[in-house]
């Protein structure tokens, strides 16, 4: 094998129709996939062979993988794809109309440029010492790039500290960070090996997707080591260098959609899972836990609280003082499906807490190890874990028959019930000894190298078994941790966060950094989950920015035995109250967000310089963010402020939801910031979906208006909204309705059409539109007729009547 004087020497070997072959004479080979126009894979085989097992990661545009995996050389869901290559000079170019790749053939070192305004940029660069390991050093996988001076980096998930990754390190192995500090810990529980980079000083970046299953490590320049330049590198403990270059031009919001494509369709979930959803552990951890579980319903009517979920925290499986899953604690609940439909005649769904681990003394544990289903050591025992308070053996989902048991088991002990959702939690995999084997679909491996395959199986595991239970229903399922794909299964949240307004601050750059890898159906734990009860204040501040995010639940273990709850505090419970109805007022939009996600795999929360790449104000790591291409929210992160100072990025105008004032772009702006309303700026062009019905606890309404902000000159705003029953898979067979408000304007006139298509009923004959009172300009009616108008709180609200 190669070493550090006598590196590889590459010739082209073979050239298919999509790939180029590199190969060295001591056998090393370098594959270039051309997938896309704008996606090229590499993929480095120092010993000439794959050493690392199946992907369960690519899956373009689809829904899933093979249960067992997807073949490295599987190809199907890629098009054709035009491309040249040419050799000459000791290099081997590879160009499509987006990218150009050159491959020096001393040594495979990489160079990339992506096509922007008719000229070509590079973008990125192998180091050049040593940028691959070809048996220099071990057995790890190594890559190290050079790093360029004013770059950006944001990704790799759920990481603590600033959004921007540059110049940190981070390891990537799933662990249960409880009571995090969201500033400072390192790992969590998330395995997101993908990262977006950011060059403004031209526009240009790629996302970077190593498809590893192995604990790794990303360095983006914390390291200086002077014989190397400046670099950043990846190191991953085992498998192979396979990793995806995505051309990124213009915004980096495309790298997160194509790499979102790739990674498959991000899960379409049942409407009421985006409404407020109760939990803490104190309720089910009481010896009269279905007693308080009802209190929680009477204390949400008593304070008319919109709820529609409440998550189950583990208590409900309890034996003494310890969890055993699947387990009813019947002293606890001694009417398990009267608790079930006390619920649901509520409306209020329960999600139940479910754990991947059996301890020893569980009473299922006999039979389960005697039947194989557990990781087992290379001599048949079960591999033992911590886990909790006692030792355990985790569940081995690369073995059919444990996915068959774990299915029977969700569908027995929960889905039988009337229960329709799983939360599937504690499944970080905390598997660290080479002696512990998983069966791997029939080719056995370390199971510590693949920790977060069996955290992904399980969540398709409760999936499968909520599908084949009630196949015509949207599964709904929660995961703590994942990996790559978990999109396609799960909403997830960033674990036991500490409660701490730096938490507070830093959960929101959490979801940007999730949201920008790909996963976008996430949310905290609002209040925080561990440490000191949050005061007043930091409460109806963190329930404030917590209403914005796709998950919104108040969820608590706090260490002086206090509940996190919209009443705990008296003088802040009509605050709260507010706030979540204010959430509902808007679930249209995040409804219509979500989807938008499933189906153009747009990011549903989004960094300030992302959506305006060309302001160099919105590069600052700040605390405001967008929701979706329509909304910038600028949450209180601080104590004792009243008032919310704005960055409005250049080349834009904005309207105050809360005021229909008026503002031009390029300048910084005041907002008050009452306690009751988060301060909420609609974009200049863009149409939001909104339910105005009044709402109250248990007695669902929705009516659908529009709240938007025409051109001031010519131009046309647009909105849009889905519309279907909000919880079955009647829509897969076209079961949807779509509202369309398109506002065309000039100087003297604003001509609205509203439009409303598909096989879902239209229930609603007439539609608010409302645009700020400062826009007199006529209404032309392009559909329908307008029977009235009023104006208030500084909106001009404008009735149409739609044709039938």
């Amino acid at each position: 094998m190669a070493n550090l004087k006598n590196r590889p020497r590459f010739a082209v070997s073979e050239r298919t129709d999509n790939r180029v072959t590199l190969k060295s004479d001591d056998g090393a080979r370098i594959e270039l996939f051309v997938l896309a126009d704008d996606i090229i894979r590499v993929l480095v085989l120092p010993h000439g062979e794959l050493r690392g097992p199946r992907t369960w990661a690519i899956a373009p545009g689809l829904d899933d993988v093979p249960l067992e995996g997807r073949d490295r050389y599987d190809l199907g869901g890629f098009a054709p794809t035009r491309f040249t290559w040419s050799e000459d000079a000791g290099h081997v170019v590879v160009q499509t109309a987006q990218i150009r790749l050159t491959v020096a053939l001393d040594g495979g070192f990489c160079a990339w440029r992506i096509l922007r305004a008719g000229q070509w940029h590079e973008v990125m660069r192998d180091r050049r010492t040593q940028a691959y390991n070809f048996g220099f050093w071990d057995e790890r996988v190594y890559h190290y790039v050079e790093r360029k001076a004013g770059e950006m980096v944001v990704g790799l998930g759920e990481r603590a500290g600033s959004l921007d990754r540059a110049n940190q390190s981070f390891d990537m192995r799933n662990v249960d960070a409880m009571g995090y500090n969201a500033r400072t810990t390192d790992p969590l529980y998330k395995h997101i090996p993908f990262y977006v980079t950011w060059q403004p000083e031209t526009s240009t970046g790629f996302g970077l997707f190593y498809d590893t299953l192995a604990d790794c490590r990303f360095d983006m320049g914390r390291e200086l080591d002077n014989y190397h330049g400046h670099y950043r590198h990846f190191i991953a403990e085992h498998g192979d260098l396979d990793y995806y270059f995505i051309a990124s031009a213009d915004t980096p919001l495309n790298a997160v959609r194509r790499f979102t494509w790739l990674t498959g369709r991000p899960a379409w979930m049942p409407k009421w899972g985006l409404g407020y959803s109760g939990s803490t552990m104190s309720y089910t951890d009481a010896p009269d836990a279905q007693k308080r579980m009802s209190e929680f319903i009477d204390r949400c009517r008593e304070h008319d609280i919109l709820c529609d979920s409440f998550h189950l925290s583990s208590g409900y499986t309890s034996i003494g003082g310890k969890r055993y899953v699947f387990n009813w604690n019947r002293d606890k609940f001694p009417d398990i499906g009267g608790f079930v439909a006390s619920y649901l005649r509520e409306g209020v769904r329960l999600c139940p807490n479910i754990k991947p681990c059996l301890l020893q003394d569980h009473p299922l544990f006999d039979s389960v190890a005697a039947a194989g289903l557990l990781i087992e050591t290379r001599n048949g025992d079960p591999a033992w874990v911590q886990f909790w308070d006692e030792v355990g053996a985790y569940l081995d989902f690369t073995n059919p028959h444990t996915i068959d048991w774990w299915k029977a088991r969700v569908k027995e002990s929960l889905l039988a019930y009337g229960i329709g959702a799983t939360w599937n939690d504690n499944n970080e995999f905390e598997i660290w000894s080479p002696n512990a084997i998983a069966r791997g679909f029939g080719e056995p491996f370390p199971a510590h190298e693949a920790k977060v395959l069996q955290t992904q199986l399980m969540m398709r595991a409760s999936r499968d078994a909520q599908r084949e239970h009630a196949p015509g229903m949207r599964p709904f399922l929660v995961s703590r941790s994942g990996g790559v794909g978990m999109h396609r299964y799960v909403q997830t949240w960033s674990g036991d966060n500490y409660t701490s307004w730096e938490t507070l601050r830093f959960n929101l750059k959490m979801g940007l950094g999730l949201a920008m890898s790909g996963v976008s159906n996430s949310g905290h734990d609002i209040g925080g989950f561990a440490g000191p009860a949050p005061g007043p204040e930091l409460l109806a501040r963190w329930v404030a920015f917590g209403i914005f995010l796709p998950r919104f639940s108040i969820h608590s273990w706090n260490d002086d035995g206090t509940v996190n709850e919209p009443w705990m505090y008296p003088e802040m419970t009509d605050v709260i109250g507010g706030l979540i109805k204010l959430r509902y007022r808007l679930i249209p939009y995040l409804y219509e967000l979500l989807w938008q996600s499933h189906r153009a795999y747009e990011p549903v929360l989004r960094p300030m310089f992302a959506e305006f790449p060309g302001d160099p104000r919105c590069l600052a790591d700040g605390d405001d963010m967008m929701l979706g291409a329509s909304l910038l929210v600028a949450p209180v992160v601080e104590p004792g402020q009243s008032e919310r100072r704005v960055w409005l990025p250049l080349g834009t105008r904005w309207a105050s939801y809360w005021s229909g004032e008026v503002f031009d772009g390029g300048q910084t702006i005041t907002q008050p910031a009452p306690h009751d309303r988060p301060v909420m700026l609609i974009r200049e062009g863009h149409v939001i979906a909104l339910n105005i019905a009044e709402q109250h606890f248990a007695r669902p309404a929705d009516e659908r208006a529009f709240i938007a902000l025409p051109y001031a000159g010519a131009g046309i705003a647009r909105g849009e909204c889905v519309e279907d029953d909000g919880d079955s898979e009647a829509w897969r067979d076209g079961m949807q309705g779509r509202w369309s408000v398109v506002i065309g304007s000039d100087a003297r006139s604003l001509r609205i059409a509203v439009d409303y298509r598909g096989q879902m009923p239209r229930v609603q004959d007439r539609v608010r539109v409302s645009v700020p009172a400062s826009d007199t300009r006529r209404v032309i009616c392009a559909t329908g007729e307008s029977i009235g108008e009023y104006i208030a709180d500084g909106w001009r609200h404008i009735t149409l009547r739609l044709a039938v």
